[in-house]
């Protein structure tokens, strides 16, 4: 903080920023503005979105009706649902491409890809990204391979077949299944696309947020989604070439006849030559980044909540330094739980045993944070507003799913649930969901930073209302099959007597997700009909005190039309005791808020403290301000 003074003598360049004339084309396709950039993330990320629900539907009718004939399914899905039943092998396609869709191409570009591109340089008072041309190409690549997956729904052999963890050997033998042939081949080249638009996005994200901070901008005063967003990028950078190298040995073994993950293979009556290998290198190096991902997808949600929980309680956040440091914690401990998804696989029970330590651990940062988040809640002024709603949708989430993951930790108990729908339930509730609704909850936050428009609150509340119950409906009843064994992946649950039970649990499940999927109708609407006709947002419509709030509305590269604003002092000065108002942009210096200064915020300036000192002592009713 280091300063007190009246006057911002912050001297950024004013040199011309992008008010050239821009085209159709460079303004809204081969845009370099990250805010641009971001709504193209959203909007790409929302429609995969729905394409993921769609298959979801496609698979949840199966397995809730698995005998019956549904006469729509063989119009729209072709020879592969011949007499309007799913066909097995399709089935299991539909599980891959639904899968690989939400982690990584809406959790993870969605989430993230919109988010940081639109936050991080408003948040930190900077002009754009470090380099706004990679940010562009992030982008196009993302959507590349967002269009090689889902070219493989129009190939003659279908999509990828391998679950969205594409183990091998179904990934590796092309003539395994009609799905490990051409549409695996494509999985592996959109990853890799995938993953190149990753590490471009985390090292811009990464050399922006520590090179382009505005003045009085320390990382102290960072906003919370800022810290997400910085170390989300720094996961990413470290875990996904690794996912890399593995999908490159894979090409190898499918065609150069290497054998880095197969040994002793018999289809039919041929005995494979593949000697040596093994499908256990395969998953730790997919798990490696596999659970970084998880906090790749989750992190960004967490912080985006937040921002919202802080801003909507009217409070500032409780235990911001805690609230870093734990993030800090779940970026380092992340790297090593990974086995935990492997006890199953013969692993040394030593090893088992510190991989079950170390996840544990990563329960006690995750358990900072929703204490946090809960004592920001208490006794808070609250405006329940569709972001908000979301927000908190997300802290039940995430307390509710982390829970059963206490048990998925501990390798006795794993080996019993390992690959039963408990698994499915844990992490549809504390990834998929938590972080669906973080995302929702920013995307009603900053819907008027974006468009410059507001959403329709009362159509908000339809859709949070239905999502949440529906949610709960679809994914807390799957705890139940799983504690009862039954296997996840399974095209239909009459192949066994012990399954036969819940088939009616299934028909309720799939009841509930068609709920879901009609309650997104009440957001797609609200999200396209107020980028057009909705009512114009104001400057600050949620009286929120970071920077991004004091750009104008109407977009312009460069985001401020003059100076960067300077940053005096942290981002969560609400309701402060002996201030008029109940928030304190960070623009505003302490000099102009004398009377609720406290002795904290100068962060051991010894000059500014004597002002203030000296301004109490002139003024002595200020004494009772705390």
């Amino acid at each position: 903080m280091s300063t007190i003074a009246l006057h911002d003598e912050h001297n950024h360049d004013h040199a011309d920023h992008g008010h050239h004339k821009e085209t159709l084309i460079s303004k809204y396709i081969f845009s370099m503005d990250h805010k641009m950039i971001a709504k193209q993330f959203l909007i790409t990320g929302i429609i995969m979105a729905v394409i993921a629900m769609g298959l979801s539907i496609l698979f949840r009718i199966q397995l809730a009706w698995p005998d019956k004939s549904f006469p729509f399914l063989e119009t729209f899905l072709g020879k592969w649902a011949e007499g309007g039943r799913i066909k097995s092998d399709f089935y299991l396609a539909l599980v891959t491409i639904h899968g690989t869709i939400m982690v990584f191409f809406v959790l993870t570009a969605g989430l993230s890809g919109t988010f940081s591109n639109l936050l991080i340089p408003l948040q930190i008072g900077a002009r754009d990204m470090a380099s706004p041309f990679l940010n562009m190409l992030s982008y196009w690549f993302f959507f590349m391979a967002c269009v090689i997956m889902m070219s493989s729904f129009f190939i003659q052999t279908g999509p990828a077949s391998g679950g969205w963890t594409v183990y091998p050997p179904l990934s590796v033998v092309a003539k395994a299944m009609p799905g490990s042939g051409l549409g695996m081949t494509l999985w592996l080249i959109s990853m890799v696309l995938f993953v190149a638009s990753s590490l471009m996005g985390g090292i811009n994200y990464v050399s922006t947020i520590l090179n382009m901070r505005t003045k009085g901008m320390d990382l102290w005063k960072m906003p919370l989604p800022i810290w997400a967003f910085f170390l989300t990028a720094i996961l990413g950078i470290l875990s996904f070439p690794v996912l890399v190298a593995g999908v490159v040995l894979m090409i190898f073994d499918r065609s150069f006849g290497t054998s880095f993950y197969l040994s002793d293979i018999v289809m039919g009556t041929d005995i494979l030559p593949n000697e040596g290998g093994s499908p256990i290198l395969w998953q730790h190096l997919f798990w490696f980044l596999g659970h970084p991902e998880v906090y790749i997808v989750i992190m960004p949600a967490l912080g985006i909540s937040s921002e919202v929980i802080s801003v909507n309680s009217r409070k500032p956040i409780f235990g911001y330094h805690a609230m870093v440091y734990s993030l800090i914690g779940i970026t380092v401990l992340s790297f090593i739980v990974w086995g935990h998804h492997m006890f199953v696989t013969g692993m040394n029970p030593l090893l088992g045993g510190v991989f079950m330590i170390t996840t544990l651990i990563i329960a006690v940062p995750s358990a900072v944070k929703t204490f946090n988040y809960l004592a920001t809640l208490w006794r808070g002024n609250i405006r329940f507003t569709p972001a908000m709603l979301f927000a908190i949708g997300l802290v039940s989430f995430f307390i509710s799913g982390g829970l059963t993951g206490i048990f998925l930790g501990n390798a006795s108990l794993d080996i019993n649930l390992h690959d039963t729908y408990f698994v499915v339930a844990h992490f549809h509730l504390v990834m998929g969901s938590a972080a669906i609704f973080g995302m929702l909850a920013g995307v009603y936050h900053w819907f008027p930073k974006m468009f410059g428009k507001m959403m329709n609150a009362k159509l908000g509340y339809l859709h949070f209302w239905l999502t949440f119950i529906a949610a709960y409906l679809v994914f807390f009843p799957l705890h139940f099959l799983g504690l009862d064994g039954v296997p996840r992946r399974y095209y239909a649950f009459t192949e066994f007597e012990f399954m036969k039970k819940w088939l009616t649990v299934n028909v309720f499940v799939t009841w509930a997700a068609i709920m879901a999927a009609l309650a997104q109708v009440a957001f797609l609407f609200n999200f396209f009909y107020s980028i057009f006709k909705g009512k114009v947002s104001p400057q600050n419509p949620w009286e929120a005190n970071t920077l991004e709030w004091t750009a104008p509305v109407e977009h312009l590269h460069g985001n401020w039309p003059g100076e960067i604003p300077t940053v005096y002092r942290w981002p969560y000065d609400y309701s402060k005791p002996g201030h008029d108002a109940d928030f304190i942009p960070q623009t505003v210096p302490f000099s102009q808020t004398m009377s609720s200064n406290l002795p904290h915020d100068f962060e051991g300036n010894a000059e500014a403290e004597k002002i203030q000192q000296e301004w109490e002592l002139a003024n002595p009713v200020a004494e009772n301000k705390g």
